[in-house]
């Protein structure tokens, strides 16, 4: 009978990662985010609402790399430290994650317009690119109605709205 014991002891130490993984990940914060809808406090609702994109976030990491990821053999027991960071209260990783990298990304957003593909060269083989259309229309309306153009795009952008409301004001 102890061998059997042992054996089963044997199992579970080997097995750790697979047996703690989901307790630590999702049970433990299923049953903390029922308590945080609960409660009057939105301190712990961010907590929690974090923890689930983050938790997420990791899951699709997951399902993209699963082939390289068999073959780190310390990924499980990383994940499992990571998680156990993100989720014990002593932590708050989830918090901390939310409060230096996801709120100041969303409080102060940095626009870059996408759709702008400099070309390489006109048909004068000038070539074309954002300083040489500003210069372009400067020379062709002056740089007071250049200025005009950069305050109305300055005031639609603070105001929220989208890039074509400069526009209107000439129409």
């Amino acid at each position: 009978m102890g061998s059997g014991a042992g054996n089963f002891l044997k199992v579970l130490l080997r097995n750790f990662d697979v047996l703690a993984g989901p307790v630590i990940s999702l049970v433990y914060p299923l049953y903390a985010s029922v308590r945080a809808i609960e409660s009057k406090s939105p301190i712990d609702d961010q907590q929690w609402l974090t923890y689930w994109v983050l938790y997420s976030l990791i899951t699709l990491f997951e399902l993209t790399f699963a082939k390289v990821l068999e073959w780190i053999p310390i990924w499980p027991y990383a994940k499992l430290i990571v998680t156990c960071w993100l989720v014990l209260p002593y932590f708050k990783g989830a918090a901390y994650v939310y409060e230096h990298y996801v709120r100041p990304f969303y409080v102060n957003p940095q626009t870059v317009n996408i759709w702008y593909i400099p070309r390489k060269k006109d048909i004068l083989g000038k070539p074309d690119d954002i300083l040489a259309a500003a210069e372009k229309y400067i020379q062709e309306n002056g740089t007071q109605e250049f200025e005009n153009l950069i305050n109305r795009a300055d005031k639609s952008r603070s105001h929220g709205g989208s890039y074509y409301t400069m526009y209107d004001e000439t129409y």
